[in-house]
């Protein structure tokens, strides 16, 4: 039986309907969302208690199907969809930062919020219809959860601003900017831009907070008629003592850390995470030794130890706000000591590190031929991707001995952010064709490696030569803040124990003309207009400061490319000629390819690009493929070898894999017999071309190469007169459209 209900808005000139009651009724909450003529199911399911884990079970999945977009995947062997690709991975993340800050960290049970897209249009995008899908499924069910929240994407085509765009009017535009949050706060931003300025940014935000009440009061009226009532974490009187012990327990914590605190952490600046590991360290062994002359138990002291973190945390953000200082000493908006190093590494075609603190980056370019470039087989779309950034995270960074089991969803999400920052500055593919590569290693974390990775990356580029448009830098901002009374205060450069309840974490790259990259998330229940305002505000002070230590390392990308980088050579070809350059079965290419170690890249058009980092053989191949595809034109004069013989004349070799005939009566001045008495097989000889037919054939002769014969084919006065045959042709020569 047919239960759906649906319930729709206009949301841009289109219609978004949210439909409850028919799918995936055993979650603990679903619901479709459908925008255009993209649909996704959202659903918000809750586990069991996980025992002996002291963090929320929380994870968030964005499921791509393939016949969504009525496409099977493009791999020979491998047909299923597998490991979620890198933009599914980033569409997660969107929604899981926007809807975490809103759940209470206490909780122990699973969690598992998923979008799976069951339609996609190709013209809107899936991430924003799953947000708003999964903040309804959570409003749905009954999980503790403090939303509803909303978002919209923003974009900018001429000047103008466009509300949710389509893929085509966002490739278009200046600006791809997705706000998530309620009527009055920013919960989440993720913006990619064009050298945006501070104020248009602050504008497109305006407008897409504006757009979000309807979408949420079209939630609130879904959940009103559909939800459950939400679980209760203390609905009995086991689950409220339990919980009363442990405050009483964090209590006492609190008291014996709040005394060592005056000691070990606001008696000195701790400036290195050596320091705060250390005052760590006395802060538990104060801890213990209070809790046991207090008589406690062994389980409160193992409880509370694990606040251990969390109070730090707090304590760093209680002398920001009470006392206008930071844990290292720190003003509000200074940043850690600053280091820009290029031409770090001698064989990579380009390599910068930049430090900012404990915070250490190394960055490396690699460039490569246009074939090099990343083909992409999404449910979204087929395409190719000429720039990409990786990003790596190993375990020493951080000082902890793990095993490197490759990039997570964190490792992906950094790497896309640094990524998208300075797409805006590379050099068009027309004037550097190069496929480019950066690696970002973080060989040191302390605060907000994405954006050292952004810095090391500009500087990677201008040590390479790579002519980048500007310089990119970028900006962690953090917060320390008392929802309940109010208080917000901004900080610069972001770093470890900053990064605690009530803070945020809004990292913001551009050049000094305006924004490139945003990505802002927070554990707060979201922040005030006026506090985006100030970091905005703030962050560009800061991101100037970067780049003037950036540019005194390398104040512009060098004038030339590394030594090691190989060169590129294109010119046009005409592209009838492509398949001589390929040849049957790539026979042709393969061959040339094969003997110079080059590589050759072709286009539909004609363009022919050939890589290699040695100039003796980029210029036999050029010659070779030029030679291939030259226009031979009459009058002209070349040296080949004879490769066939026939009664009526020879075959020579002009160019290669390029013949014409020689007749009979073009061999010599005087009367020819035979063509053996003249040629062999093999014999280099000089012959003019005197004829291209209509069908492209080449007639050449010997005798006028030899003679010295003008253009026009009149032979010099000295020249026996020419014998006819039969209809007027010179004898043995077949008419045209009889040569073998």
């Amino acid at each position: 039986m047919d239960s759906q209900k649906e319930y729709s808005i206009e949301v841009a000139g289109r219609r978004l309907t949210i439909g409850v009651g028919r799918l995936a009724q055993q979650a603990n909450g679903s619901c479709t969302v459908r925008y255009g003529d993209t649909v996704a199911l959202c659903t918000a399911t809750m586990g069991d208690v996980r025992q002996g884990i002291d963090f929320f079970p929380l994870s968030v999945d964005f499921e791509e199907r393939m016949y969504a977009a009525g496409r099977i995947k493009g791999s020979r062997f491998i047909k299923r969809e597998g490991r979620p690709t890198d933009e599914a991975i980033l569409s997660g993340r969107l929604i899981d930062r926007s809807i975490r800050p809103l759940f209470d960290d206490t909780i122990r049970r699973e969690v598992n919020v998923t979008t799976t897209v069951f339609s996609h249009d190709q013209e809107n995008d899936a991430d924003v219809p799953g947000l708003i899908g999964s903040s309804c499924a959570l409003m749905l069910s009954d999980i503790p959860w403090k939303g509803p929240i909303a978002a919209v994407r923003v974009g900018r085509v001429n000047g103008e601003w466009v509300l949710m765009p389509t893929y085509r009017e966002t490739a278009e535009g200046d600006l791809d900017l997705v706000v998530a949050g309620t009527a009055e706060k920013v919960i989440m931003v993720e913006a990619g831009a064009n050298e945006i300025p501070e104020e248009d940014m602050l504008e497109a935000m305006k407008l897409a907070m504006n757009a979000l009440g309807p979408i949420i009061d079209l939630i609130n009226k879904i959940a009103a008629e559909h939800g459950k009532e939400k679980w209760n974490l203390f609905a009995n009187d086991e689950a409220r003592a339990a919980e009363a012990e442990r405050n009483a327990w964090k209590d006492r914590a609190y008291a014996i850390l709040r005394e060592s605190a005056k000691k070990h952490m606001r008696s000195r600046p701790l400036m290195s995470k050596a320091e705060r590991k250390e005052a760590k360290a006395h802060l538990a062994a104060d801890l213990e030794a209070g809790l046991k002359a207090a008589g406690s138990s062994d389980a409160e002291r193992t409880y509370a130890q694990g606040l251990l973190y969390g109070f730090m945390n707090d304590e760093a953000s209680r002398m920001i706000l009470d006392e206008g200082r930071r844990v290292d000493g720190r003003s509000l908006t200074d940043i850690r000591p600053l280091a820009s190093i290029i031409d770090v590494l001698p064989r990579t075609h380009g390599s910068g590190l930049f430090e900012r603190g404990e915070t250490q980056v190394l960055s490396t370019l690699t460039l490569g031929s246009p074939g090099m470039e990343q083909t992409l087989d999404t449910m979204e779309f087929q395409a190719t991707k000429r720039y990409f950034h990786h990003y790596n995270f190993p375990g020493y960074s951080v000082g902890e001995a793990k095993p490197n089991r490759g990039p997570g969803r964190r490792e992906i999400g950094h790497g896309a952010l640094a990524e998208r920052a300075l797409q805006a500055v590379l050099p068009i593919r027309e004037s550097f064709p190069y496929t480019i590569r950066v690696v970002s290693e973080v060989l040191g974390s302390n605060g907000s490696s994405s954006m050292a990775s952004t810095c090391g990356s500009t500087l990677a580029l201008m040590d390479g030569g790579v002519p980048i448009k500007a310089p990119v830098a970028g900006i962690a901002m953090g917060l320390a803040s008392d929802e309940e009374a109010g208080t917000y205060v901004v900080i610069t450069d972001l770093q470890d124990l900053e990064d605690g309840k009530g803070g945020m974490d809004f990292k913001i790259t551009g050049t000094s003309t305006g924004i490139t990259a945003v990505q802002m998330d927070t554990k707060t229940s979201g922040l005030p207009w006026d506090v985006v305002v100030r970091t905005l505000t703030q962050a560009k002070e800061g991101r100037m400061k970067v780049l003037e230590n950036m540019l005194a390392s390398i104040p512009k990308p060098r004038e030339s490319l590394s030594r090691w980088a190989p060169r590129i050579e294109s010119f046009r070809i005409n592209p009838e000629k492509i398949r001589d350059v390929i040849g049957p079965g790539g026979k042709m290419i393969n061959e040339i390819i094969g003997q110079t170690g080059v590589q050759i890249d072709i286009e539909d058009d004609g363009l022919v690009l050939v890589t290699s980092p040695n100039p003796e053989s980029m210029q036999k191949a050029v010659d070779w493929i030029k030679q291939l595809t030259r226009e031979v034109v009459v009058g002209e004069i070349f040296e080949g070898p004879v490769t066939r013989i026939l009664d009526f004349g020879a075959f020579v070799e002009i160019l290669p894999k390029q013949e014409g005939l020689v007749h009979i009566s073009e061999l010599a001045a005087e009367r020819v017999n035979s063509v053996h008495d003249v040629v062999k097989l093999g014999d280099m000889v000089k012959v003019k071309v005197i004829e291209i037919d209509s069908m492209g054939r080449i007639n050449l002769s010997r005798k006028r190469a030899l003679l010295g014969y003008v253009d026009n084919g009149e032979p010099p006065a000295t020249r026996p007169p020419r014998r006819s045959g039969p209809g007027g042709r010179p004898h043995g020569r077949p008419p045209h459209g009889r040569r073998p």
